[in-house]
Protein backbone atom coordinates (compact mmCIF):
# COMPACT_ATOMS: atom_id res chain seq x y z
CA UNK A 1 0.00 0.00 0.00
CA UNK A 2 1.46 2.77 -1.12
CA UNK A 3 2.54 5.67 2.07
CA UNK A 4 1.95 8.63 -0.18
CA UNK A 5 -1.03 9.93 -2.08
CA UNK A 6 -0.54 13.12 -5.06
CA UNK A 7 -2.39 15.04 -2.40
CA UNK A 8 -1.25 19.30 -3.06
CA UNK A 9 -4.11 20.72 -1.21
CA UNK A 10 -7.82 21.00 -1.89
CA UNK A 11 -8.18 23.08 -4.50
CA UNK A 12 -9.77 26.76 -4.86
CA UNK A 13 -12.69 24.85 -6.75
CA UNK A 14 -13.66 22.75 -3.99
CA UNK A 15 -14.20 25.80 -1.70
CA UNK A 16 -16.67 27.63 -4.92
CA UNK A 17 -18.81 24.36 -5.85
CA UNK A 18 -19.83 25.04 -1.53
CA UNK A 19 -20.36 28.79 -1.83
CA UNK A 20 -22.63 28.18 -5.22
CA UNK A 21 -24.00 25.49 -3.44
CA UNK A 22 -24.93 27.36 -0.43
CA UNK A 23 -26.71 29.70 -3.12
CA UNK A 24 -28.31 27.06 -5.66
CA UNK A 25 -29.53 23.91 -2.79
CA UNK A 26 -31.43 22.33 -4.78
CA UNK A 27 -31.26 18.90 -6.98
CA UNK A 28 -31.04 20.54 -10.59
CA UNK A 29 -27.88 22.05 -10.17
CA UNK A 30 -26.27 19.70 -8.06
CA UNK A 31 -27.08 17.00 -10.63
CA UNK A 32 -25.72 19.62 -13.06
CA UNK A 33 -22.01 19.96 -11.27
CA UNK A 34 -21.49 16.49 -9.88
CA UNK A 35 -18.70 15.97 -11.74
CA UNK A 36 -17.17 18.76 -9.94
CA UNK A 37 -18.08 18.02 -6.71
CA UNK A 38 -16.25 14.42 -7.48
CA UNK A 39 -13.60 16.11 -9.09
CA UNK A 40 -12.93 19.49 -6.70
CA UNK A 41 -14.06 18.03 -3.43
CA UNK A 42 -14.23 14.22 -3.16
CA UNK A 43 -11.36 13.43 -4.57
CA UNK A 44 -8.93 15.47 -2.56
CA UNK A 45 -11.01 14.54 0.92
CA UNK A 46 -10.20 11.30 -0.05
CA UNK A 47 -6.36 11.80 -0.25
CA UNK A 48 -6.91 14.16 2.49
CA UNK A 49 -8.58 11.28 4.51
CA UNK A 50 -5.84 9.05 3.80
CA UNK A 51 -3.01 11.42 4.68
CA UNK A 52 -4.04 12.61 7.45
CA UNK A 53 -4.99 9.07 9.64
CA UNK A 54 -1.67 8.46 8.35
CA UNK A 55 -0.26 11.43 10.70
CA UNK A 56 -3.16 10.93 13.34
CA UNK A 57 -1.87 7.46 14.23
CA UNK A 58 1.33 9.20 15.51
CA UNK A 59 -0.75 10.46 18.27
CA UNK A 60 -3.65 7.57 18.34
CA UNK A 61 -2.21 4.06 16.72
CA UNK A 62 -5.82 2.77 16.83
CA UNK A 63 -7.50 5.71 15.03
CA UNK A 64 -9.79 4.55 12.26
CA UNK A 65 -9.06 6.74 8.75
CA UNK A 66 -11.46 5.34 6.22
CA UNK A 67 -12.46 7.29 2.64
CA UNK A 68 -15.43 5.19 2.03
CA UNK A 69 -18.53 6.64 1.36
CA UNK A 70 -20.24 7.53 4.55
CA UNK A 71 -17.40 6.60 7.05
CA UNK A 72 -14.78 9.18 7.34
CA UNK A 73 -16.18 11.49 4.69
CA UNK A 74 -19.37 12.04 5.97
CA UNK A 75 -22.58 11.92 3.69
CA UNK A 76 -23.21 15.22 1.24
CA UNK A 77 -27.13 14.87 1.19
CA UNK A 78 -28.98 15.63 4.16
CA UNK A 79 -32.10 13.74 5.94
CA UNK A 80 -34.97 16.67 5.46
CA UNK A 81 -37.48 13.88 6.89
CA UNK A 82 -38.74 15.46 9.94
CA UNK A 83 -36.48 19.39 9.36
CA UNK A 84 -38.50 22.26 8.39
CA UNK A 85 -35.68 23.20 6.09
CA UNK A 86 -35.80 20.80 2.84
CA UNK A 87 -32.60 21.71 0.99
CA UNK A 88 -31.38 18.42 0.47
CA UNK A 89 -27.68 18.94 0.43
CA UNK A 90 -25.20 19.78 2.91
CA UNK A 91 -23.16 23.10 2.50
CA UNK A 92 -19.73 21.63 4.64
CA UNK A 93 -17.64 18.71 4.22
CA UNK A 94 -17.17 16.85 7.31
CA UNK A 95 -14.25 14.39 7.63
CA UNK A 96 -13.98 12.27 10.90
CA UNK A 97 -11.35 9.97 12.28
CA UNK A 98 -12.11 7.71 15.26
CA UNK A 99 -10.90 5.32 17.48
CA UNK A 100 -12.67 2.75 19.49
CA UNK A 101 -14.99 0.04 19.41
CA UNK A 102 -18.37 1.38 19.34
CA UNK A 103 -20.44 2.74 16.43
CA UNK A 104 -18.31 6.14 14.62
CA UNK A 105 -20.50 8.63 17.03
CA UNK A 106 -19.79 6.68 20.20
CA UNK A 107 -15.97 7.10 19.76
CA UNK A 108 -14.15 9.85 20.40
CA UNK A 109 -12.97 11.43 17.08
CA UNK A 110 -10.74 14.18 15.40
CA UNK A 111 -13.14 16.35 13.17
CA UNK A 112 -12.34 18.61 10.02
CA UNK A 113 -14.80 20.83 8.92
CA UNK A 114 -15.04 22.68 5.91
CA UNK A 115 -17.94 25.60 5.66
CA UNK A 116 -16.68 28.83 3.54
CA UNK A 117 -15.36 31.57 4.55
CA UNK A 118 -14.00 29.05 7.84
CA UNK A 119 -12.38 25.71 8.57
CA UNK A 120 -13.28 24.39 11.98
CA UNK A 121 -11.32 21.69 13.69
CA UNK A 122 -12.38 19.68 17.02
CA UNK A 123 -11.58 16.96 19.15
CA UNK A 124 -13.62 14.80 21.23
CA UNK A 125 -17.42 13.73 21.48
CA UNK A 126 -20.56 15.52 20.36
CA UNK A 127 -23.21 13.96 21.97
CA UNK A 128 -23.38 11.48 25.01
CA UNK A 129 -25.57 8.10 24.52
CA UNK A 130 -26.91 7.65 28.09
CA UNK A 131 -24.44 4.56 29.45
CA UNK A 132 -21.45 6.97 28.11
CA UNK A 133 -23.19 9.93 29.97
CA UNK A 134 -23.71 8.12 33.08
CA UNK A 135 -20.01 7.51 33.22
CA UNK A 136 -18.89 10.75 32.15
CA UNK A 137 -20.96 12.30 34.85
CA UNK A 138 -19.44 10.04 37.80
CA UNK A 139 -15.78 10.62 35.98
CA UNK A 140 -16.12 14.42 36.06
CA UNK A 141 -16.83 14.00 40.47
CA UNK A 142 -14.40 11.13 40.45
CA UNK A 143 -11.31 12.68 42.23
CA UNK A 144 -8.96 11.14 40.20
CA UNK A 145 -10.19 11.41 36.58
CA UNK A 146 -11.47 14.49 37.24
CA UNK A 147 -8.75 16.17 37.94
CA UNK A 148 -7.10 14.53 35.22
CA UNK A 149 -9.73 15.90 32.50
CA UNK A 150 -9.47 19.22 34.18
CA UNK A 151 -6.15 19.40 33.48
CA UNK A 152 -6.73 18.39 29.95
CA UNK A 153 -9.34 21.21 29.34
CA UNK A 154 -6.76 23.74 31.28
CA UNK A 155 -4.11 22.45 28.93
CA UNK A 156 -6.24 23.12 25.47
CA UNK A 157 -7.64 26.44 27.01
CA UNK A 158 -4.03 27.71 27.34
CA UNK A 159 -3.87 27.69 23.24
CA UNK A 160 -5.16 30.91 22.47
CA UNK A 161 -8.40 30.67 19.88
CA UNK A 162 -9.43 27.04 21.33
CA UNK A 163 -12.41 26.55 23.33
CA UNK A 164 -14.49 23.45 25.15
CA UNK A 165 -18.19 22.97 23.93
CA UNK A 166 -20.46 20.40 25.02
CA UNK A 167 -22.49 22.74 27.73
CA UNK A 168 -26.13 21.95 27.05
CA UNK A 169 -28.12 21.60 30.41
CA UNK A 170 -29.11 24.59 32.73
CA UNK A 171 -29.23 22.62 36.04
CA UNK A 172 -26.76 19.71 37.18
CA UNK A 173 -27.99 16.55 36.87
CA UNK A 174 -30.03 15.41 39.82
CA UNK A 175 -27.74 13.36 42.40
CA UNK A 176 -24.77 15.11 41.86
CA UNK A 177 -23.57 18.01 43.77
CA UNK A 178 -24.18 21.52 42.17
CA UNK A 179 -21.52 23.27 44.37
CA UNK A 180 -18.98 20.34 43.15
CA UNK A 181 -15.35 22.39 41.67
CA UNK A 182 -15.75 21.04 38.20
CA UNK A 183 -19.86 21.35 38.63
CA UNK A 184 -19.82 23.55 34.99
CA UNK A 185 -18.73 20.32 33.42
CA UNK A 186 -21.50 18.41 34.82
CA UNK A 187 -23.85 20.26 32.34
CA UNK A 188 -21.98 18.87 29.31
CA UNK A 189 -24.05 16.48 27.08
CA UNK A 190 -20.53 15.87 25.20
CA UNK A 191 -17.41 17.25 25.14
CA UNK A 192 -14.90 18.22 22.81
CA UNK A 193 -12.09 21.07 22.32
CA UNK A 194 -12.45 23.06 18.50
CA UNK A 195 -11.08 26.00 17.02
CA UNK A 196 -12.11 28.15 13.94
CA UNK A 197 -10.40 30.36 11.31
CA UNK A 198 -10.68 31.73 8.34
CA UNK A 199 -9.60 29.14 5.44
CA UNK A 200 -6.15 29.43 5.77
CA UNK A 201 -3.38 30.09 2.97
CA UNK A 202 -2.13 26.27 3.51
CA UNK A 203 -5.94 24.90 3.19
CA UNK A 204 -4.53 25.39 -0.61
CA UNK A 205 -1.34 23.27 -0.16
CA UNK A 206 -0.45 20.32 0.90
CA UNK A 207 0.67 22.19 4.21
CA UNK A 208 -2.90 21.71 5.35
CA UNK A 209 -1.58 18.28 6.47
CA UNK A 210 0.67 19.96 9.06
CA UNK A 211 -1.53 22.65 9.54
CA UNK A 212 -4.49 20.34 11.05
CA UNK A 213 -2.23 18.23 12.74
CA UNK A 214 -1.05 20.41 14.85
CA UNK A 215 -4.19 21.89 16.17
CA UNK A 216 -5.00 17.88 16.45
CA UNK A 217 -2.26 17.42 18.66
CA UNK A 218 -3.32 20.39 21.14
CA UNK A 219 -6.88 19.19 21.57
CA UNK A 220 -5.66 15.85 21.70
CA UNK A 221 -5.52 15.86 26.03
CA UNK A 222 -9.42 15.48 25.75
CA UNK A 223 -9.63 12.64 22.80
CA UNK A 224 -7.10 10.59 25.24
CA UNK A 225 -9.54 11.43 28.25
CA UNK A 226 -12.75 10.30 26.99
CA UNK A 227 -10.63 7.23 25.29
CA UNK A 228 -9.87 6.35 28.90
CA UNK A 229 -13.30 6.95 29.94
CA UNK A 230 -15.34 4.75 27.48
CA UNK A 231 -12.52 2.09 28.07
CA UNK A 232 -14.42 1.83 31.65
CA UNK A 233 -17.88 1.52 30.18
CA UNK A 234 -19.41 -2.11 31.05
CA UNK A 235 -22.85 -2.20 28.46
Amino acid sequence: MPTKTSFAGFPPECVRFYNDLAANNNREWFAEHKAEFETFVMAPARDFVFEMGGLLKKLSPGIVADPRPDKSIFRYYRDTRFSKDKAPFKTHLGIFFWEGNRPKMECPGYYFHLEPPNLFLAAGMHCFSKPLLGEYRDSVVDPRYGAQLMAAVESIQAHPGYEVGGTHYKKTPRGYDPGHENAKLLLHNGLWSEVSEAIPSEFYTRDVLSHCFERFKNMAPIFEWLKEMIGRVKD
